[in-house]
């Protein structure tokens, strides 16, 4: 069960931010367009930096603690799916704390927030 260890940990992470999706209508799944624009970046960017620092001997992964299903390079299944869970946490958490304070973000069409508060709903389904 070891080998399971960190993607027990990322399904610990989903599960404490993945009602945010249904109880406070974050919407953040169906902007599933805005969610990839967001999170291609980051994985990207940490994937490289992490086959870098692998290469280079400066960072490993304990086999035993890990799925075992690695990518070139070196780079575990679990190390990809931390990169892509997290911001997906992230991102549910503040859009759940934009939805109940009603904050702009800036994102908002002309006219959707009045004195910080959002008139507007519609804006938002894009």
């Amino acid at each position: 069960m070891s080998r399971f260890a960190y993607v027990g940990v990322l399904v610990f992470v989903l599960l404490g931010s993945g009602w945010l999706e249904v109880a406070l209508r974050t919407r953040v799944y169906s902007r599933w367009r805005r969610l990839l624009l967001a999170l291609v970046p980051v994985v990207l960017l940490f994937c490289a930096w992490d086959l870098y620092a692998i290469a280079s001997g400066h960072w490993t992964f304990d086999p035993e603690r890990t799925t075992g299903v690695l990518f070139p390079g070196g780079l575990p299944l679990d190390e990809v799916l931390f990169f892509v869970v997290v911001p997906i946490a992230a991102i549910l958490t503040l859009e759940a704390v934009r939805s109940v304070k009603r904050w702009e973000v800036g994102d908002e069409s002309s006219g959707a927030i009045v004195d910080g508060l959002r008139v507007n709903d519609e804006d938002d389904a894009s």
